[in-house]
């Protein structure tokens, strides 16, 4: 017998505000019958496709660990470095750009909470350096 990963959770103080700019972000959706609303402590939003969730629930005890779990991103459609000024512009922040001039490497953003992510490249970038 093996486990499944259900999902993922985020630890924070405001469940809805987070899981809003991660909507925005991602592209994902409440769940259905289920609309996360201000002032809810659980919030749970799921991809289109309904394969991964991610739940953000408020906590009265934040602790700081920023580092140890961050979300990988790479964009579905368009380029690495489009993703990053489009994130950028949702809010988040530049932690670091470790970009290489062949075109590889990733950027360290945070949250407007500070829970770092990464941007990578594309699929079709990385295919078309193969």
């Amino acid at each position: 017998m093996t486990s499944r990963l259900s999902h993922t959770a985020v630890n924070c103080t405001n469940a809805f505000e987070l899981s809003e700019w991660w909507k925005q972000v991602l592209g994902y959706v409440d769940l259905p019958g289920d609309p996360n609303e201000p002032g809810h402590e659980e919030c749970m939003i799921v991809d289109p496709d309904g394969d991964q969730r991610l739940l953000f629930i408020e906590v009265d005890d934040l602790q700081d660990t920023p580092g140890r779990i961050h979300f990988d991103l790479a964009p579905r459609e368009g380029r690495r470095d489009d993703e990053v000024r489009r994130v950028l512009a949702l809010g988040a922040t530049l932690v670091a750009d470790r970009r290489n001039d062949d075109g590889t490497g990733w950027v360290v953003l945070a949250d407007p909470v500070g829970n770092l992510f990464c941007v990578l490249r594309g699929e079709h970038e990385r295919a078309a350096q193969r």
